[in-house]
């Protein structure tokens, strides 16, 4: 594991490798925010026209 790790180290496609992956890691967490603010937004238009239909 260690070899592992030093060649990684060394190496600059590993260094490729480990950039790609931070940036796929940050691409996703601002995708699930907003996703979740997404979510947040429909569920209150679907409360909405819920509330609507059951007072009409």
């Amino acid at each position: 594991m260690q070899n592992l790790f030093r060649r990684l180290w060394q190496e600059e496609g590993g260094q490729d490798l480990t950039e790609y992956a931070l940036l796929i890691v940050l691409i996703a967490l601002a995708a699930i925010a907003a996703m979740q603010t997404l979510g947040n937004a429909i569920n209150g238009v679907f409360s909405t026209a819920a509330a609507n239909l059951s007072t009409s």
